[in-house]
């Protein structure tokens, strides 16, 4: 046995799920499958005999769902989690109470026909399982500084705040990140551009939960909404890219379909590099925990550009692979703990 292959605990109710999972996992020559649990609490035991590296699972399950779990054991024993959950509204909002709690990545798991449209989805969860594993899930590193941020004050001239905007990339451990800040930022901030990497139909409901926690208004961007003071533009999950044009005295929101940029769609890259184009020294952009290395050419173009460039530090990363990839390069000014960027 190659010890250095990534031990995987699949985690799901559906024994024919399981068994598509646990197959389609172990075909990975970099992939160990150590077991597979039909709840929680199967889950439990197998992990006191035998700990995994990373851990795939479900969200509605009986005797506890995958939530509680999360919320039990990721402040005690963190182990990187990518989530396979059902497109319905009910597992969207679940899901996204998953990433809350410290999961990492997130599958849109088909609700109907499993046996002829799961299979072809195994290549992609390998690859995001992988990635997983270099996670570093640091669930108490940003607990307790949200209020301290929320004092920071407003700026003292809003009429200065026309021609300003604020860019935000993230993927990996985004949804918990930008729960914490995105509620730090004051009503009267410059409007905010967000692409943060997740599936078609769920940016939604991530926008609502965000515009629920804010002073500031929280929305999905939709082609043509113009960036003004207050308001903080979500990148639509799926298959179109976000971009910022200047329309004469404004910023407008472009969504455009096409391939994956730096291996993704939405791209953060695509999204720095309209705003490094459009906006240029009236731009502040921050590159959040994510794995890769999407947004950090970007973020070097905003910085060219003559924009402020921020990327979260290691410490307070959950993946410190695009912060990396952009301090490497010298695309950000400075590195920050994330209670640091919405003052900065």
């Amino acid at each position: 046995m190659n010890m250095s292959r990534i031990r995987v605990l699949v985690v799901d109710d559906s024994a024919l799920a399981r068994k598509i999972l646990t197959e389609g996992l172990a075909r990975d020559p970099d992939i160990e499958v150590i077991g597979a649990a039909r709840d929680p609490l199967a889950a439990q035991e197998m992990m006191r005999q035998n700990r995994p590296d990373v851990i795939v699972l479900d969200i509605e399950m009986p005797r506890m769902d995958g939530i509680t779990f999360l919320r039990q054991y990721m402040p005690v024993d963190p182990i990187p989690t990518v989530v396979v959950s059902a497109y319905t509204e009910k597992g969207k909002r679940l899901t996204l109470d998953a990433l809350a709690a410290g999961a990492v990545d997130v599958v849109a798991k088909p609700k109907t026909g499993v046996v002829d449209r799961l299979p072809p989805m195994m290549d992609d969860i390998c690859k995001r399982v992988k990635r997983a594993a270099e996670a570093r899930i640091q669930p108490r590193a940003l607990n307790g500084f949200l209020q301290a941020a929320k004092d920071v004050p407003p700026d003292d001239a809003p009429g200065v705040l026309a021609g300003k905007l604020i860019a935000i990339g993230a993927s990996a451990g985004g949804v918990k990140a930008l729960s914490l800040i995105i509620p730090a930022f004051p009503a009267e901030s410059p409007g905010i551009v967000i692409t943060q990497h997740m599936p078609a139909g769920f940016t939604a409901s991530f926008a609502d939960r965000l515009n629920k926690l804010s002073a500031m208004e929280v929305k999905e961007a939709e082609y043509g909404d113009r960036v003004r003071p207050g308001l903080v533009l979500l990148a639509p999950g799926g298959d179109r890219h976000m971009q910022v044009r200047r329309v004469g005295s404004e910023y407008r929101i472009v969504l455009t379909e096409g391939p994956k940029v730096s291996g993704h769609c939405p791209s953060v890259d695509v999204l720095f590099f309209s705003v490094a184009r459009h906006v240029g020294k009236n731009a502040a952009a921050a590159l959040l925990t994510g794995m890769g290395s999407d947004g950090a050419q970007g973020l070097k173009a905003i910085r060219d550009a003559g924009g402020a460039t921020f990327a979260q530090d290691e410490q307070t990363s959950v993946v410190f692979g695009m912060p990396r990839a952009a301090w490497e390069i010298g695309a950000a000014q400075k590195l920050l703990p994330l209670d640091q960027i919405p003052a900065a």
